[in-house]
């Protein structure tokens, strides 16, 4: 039970973290789709910080673990925003964008967590 208010905890906090970083005001005549980029980047970055910690042999319980890489990880990055974004930025006609935007999501974020790894 209580993997699962872990899991739940960090899920809102993920999330609402989420929903607030939407929010912000980019300018609309802006293409790329920035905000859900960040997301996934930084949820790369903290998910590599939390991985590394763990293989640093900081201790950490499983239910600290699931709070962090389940809830709050999984709660605010956005794979399903993403893959929506890419396809609305084809069928809008910017196949370019859609594939830059593919194309960095997926180099940068490994990058970023091989970087981490390696500091």
């Amino acid at each position: 039970m209580l993997n699962i208010i872990a899991v739940g905890a960090g899920g809102f906090i993920g999330a609402v973290c989420r929903y607030l970083i939407s929010l912000i005001n980019i300018s609309e005549s802006f293409v790329f789709p920035i905000k859900t980029f960040a997301v996934n980047i930084i949820g790369c970055i903290l998910i590599g910080f939390i991985a590394v910690a763990v293989s640093k042999n900081i201790e950490l319980s499983p239910p600290m673990l699931l709070f962090l890489k389940v809830g709050i990880c999984g709660g605010f990055t956005t794979f399903s925003t993403f893959a929506l974004e890419t396809a609305d930025l084809m069928n809008n006609g910017h196949v370019a964008a859609a594939f830059l935007y593919v194309v960095l999501s997926v180099v940068v974020g490994v990058t970023v967590i091989f970087a981490i790894e390696y500091l």
